[in-house]
């Protein structure tokens, strides 16, 4: 997303019901499983479990959620094993769409796919289709009037081995490298610098410009994406 719609994006989910929280909540219980299958439930040794814990208490899930997550991954209780796929296509206008889910049923998540590409105006291809377009890279959102100023932040993240920072009108976008995401952000957070969103993300190469027809109708198509409960992320690059 361009820097308006991607601070109207967070202002967006700040504002979201309680049934649109829970369903977060969810969601991001699945990222703390994978995280924990991926590398062990103690998040001092597993950076990527360290960043999704990061990630729920920025969006306000409480502890013992938090606990749970990583209890039932962990083999004491009754949790899924989830597993990561993801998927491309085309939705209206040419728009390049990325999903990334997390599902303990492929065959019912691929179908499901395929049913909300088709019946919004999309079209589902094969993997790697539009993912070169993307770039994966560590996002880090600080909100302006911060407790530090923005020469001080730029050289702290640039410092802390962030391979980009950029101004907007009333944020600070910082992007790292995959591999270095979890060194940057640990960093800031020593600093006592306060995040409106940080992630691993896919970054478009380039925007494509659609009539605000369209607008509307890629917008139904991600919102109907992410109301999937296998839907951990959508990605698109529309400007």
């Amino acid at each position: 997303m361009s820097g308006h719609s991607k601070w109207a994006t967070i202002k967006r989910k700040k504002g979201e019901t309680d049934a649109k929280r829970g369903q977060l909540f969810t969601k991001i219980g699945r990222e703390i499983a994978v995280a924990v299958k991926a590398g062990g439930p103690d998040p001092n040794s597993n950076s990527r479990l360290y960043d999704a814990i990061a990630k729920a208490k920025v969006n306000n899930v409480p502890n013992d959620t938090i606990q749970r997550s990583i209890k039932k991954a962990s083999g004491e209780g009754d949790g899924a094993n989830y597993e990561e796929l993801v998927y491309e296509g085309y939705g209206p206008a040419g728009v390049a769409v990325i999903v990334e889910t997390a599902t303990d049923n492929k065959n019912r998540t691929a179908g499901e796919m395929r049913h909300l590409f088709d019946k919004y105006g999309g079209n589902l291809g094969a993997t790697g289709c539009v993912s070169w377009m993307f770039d994966k890279k560590g996002q880090i959102i600080v909100e302006k009037g911060s407790k530090i100023n923005e020469d001080e932040l730029m050289m702290q993240a640039l410092d802390a081995g962030a391979e980009d920072f950029t101004a907007e009108d009333e944020y600070y976008e910082i992007l790292t490298t995959p591999e270095d995401f979890h060194t940057v952000r640990t960093k800031l957070e020593e600093l006592g610098i306060e995040f409106e969103e940080a992630d691993i993300t896919m970054v478009p190469q380039n925007y494509v410009t659609v009539s605000e027809e369209d607008i509307s109708k890629v917008e139904r198509l991600i919102e109907m994406l992410e109301d999937n409960d296998d839907v951990q992320d959508v990605y698109t690059n529309m400007e």
